[in-house]
């Protein structure tokens, strides 16, 4: 009796119909020769962002040119950048990646059956669910669900501390900045922890209002910028609706509620290869107070980090030409308080960099917990 299959090789599989997934295969038929394409947002045509499976992997030498490159979103976010990879989600090292002519080529044999290949490390709603359960039983968090977002997921803001001023850390506005919700991952447990001398303090100064991620029907559905209904949310600070934006509407709304003395806003940037924080120093009531609260933040930052640098970054704005659509500088123009964004890299950083895995999900946890002892510390300096 023979077996017609026995003997035989099996092709590789490549998916990405999961959460947080995004690849459209093009032709998987020749390992040495993949071609995919990624795939646009869905009602907006950023795109940047992959995320996708290959099976049948094991010391297959891959070469996978996603052809579409070239007319993604931030285009000099190619250069020196390299793919993530991981075998099972948790541990992310980074692969051999080259961009030329319009095309990003990932070369890489797994030594596994199955591999995962990401922009940055992958940050699913499967795992963002059991991390903000298991938070929320701590007994310093108070959990509330502000509301829904248009695919009808629940947003979760978290609340600790009783003191009098009114911090307010976000993240992930675009969900494609998966860092975000490694960098939540430091904080919230930081913040819990009954021995972190930094909470016990901040904790005592201020009340401290979080949502760990703005939008997850764009986490979900693998976008780079936007959500369901194709909206920036990072562009719909001063005009938001429920119908295109709920999630900046409901955390708007509650802000409105509790005033804001500190707003940190986490997010990604592609093409820059270091952390670095955006002030709102455009704004129309800028002013050396505003500035002297930013200056002493990133001067604790600097002497308490070896991961942080102030010389690479974004340009000033323009005196009293701030886009009040962002939420740093609605925020900072609206409550007069100490308003910034962060930004992390997509690719290794350049100060302290690790080749390794660049950039990295445990980096970013480090990064956060080294966020709470400053702002532990600035609390007395705020108002």
């Amino acid at each position: 009796m023979s077996f017609p299959w026995f003997g035989k090789k099996k092709t590789v599989s490549i998916s990405s119909d999961f959460d947080n997934g995004n690849i459209k295969i093009i032709d998987a038929s020749d390992v040495s020769n993949i071609r995919l394409e990624i795939e646009p947002d869905g009602a907006a045509n950023f795109f940047q962002y992959f995320n996708y499976r290959v099976e049948n992997a094991a010391n297959k030498p891959l070469v996978m040119h996603l052809i579409n490159a070239g007319g993604s979103s931030y285009v000099p976010g190619w250069s020196d950048y390299r793919t993530v990879a991981s075998y099972d989600g948790e541990d992310w090292f980074r692969v051999d990646t080259h961009y030329a002519d319009g095309v990003l080529t990932i070369a890489h044999t797994p030594e596994r059956a199955t591999i995962q290949y990401a922009y940055f490390a992958a940050y699913p709603t499967t795992r963002y669910r059991p991390f903000v359960e298991t938070v929320s039983g701590s007994s310093v968090y108070k959990h509330q669900k502000l509301g829904k977002t248009l695919d009808g997921q629940v947003i979760d803001y978290i609340r600790a501390g009783n003191g009098p001023l009114q911090y307010w850390v976000i993240a992930r506005q675009h969900p494609g900045e998966t860092m975000g919700s490694w960098w939540m991952e430091g904080f919230l447990p930081a913040l819990a922890d009954k021995n972190n001398a930094a909470a016990k303090t901040l904790l005592k100064a201020a009340t401290v209002h979080i949502i760990p991620c703005m939008n997850l029907d764009g986490a979900r559905r693998g976008h780079l910028r936007t959500n369901a209904a194709g909206t920036d949310l990072n562009r719909a600070w001063r005009n938001t609706t429920m119908e295109k934006s709920p999630e900046v509407c409901l955390v708007r709304e509650k802000m409105r509620e509790t005033g804001v003395d500190f707003f940190l806003d986490v997010h990604g940037d592609e093409a820059i290869p270091n952390n670095f924080l955006v002030s709102a120093n455009g704004i129309p009531s800028w002013s050396e107070t505003h500035q002297a609260r930013y200056d002493r933040f990133s001067s604790l930052l600097l002497d308490l980090s070896k991961d942080f640098q102030t010389k690479d970054g974004y340009p000033p704005s323009a005196p009293g030409k701030a886009n009040l659509d962002i939420a740093n500088n609605y925020v900072a123009q609206t409550w007069d308080c100490l308003s910034m964004t962060l930004e992390m890299p997509f690719k290794d950083a350049t100060v302290n960099p690790n080749p390794d895995v660049g950039w990295s999900p445990e980096r970013c946890r480090n990064f956060a917990r080294e966020h709470l002892d400053v702002m532990a510390a600035i609390a007395p300096e705020l108002r």
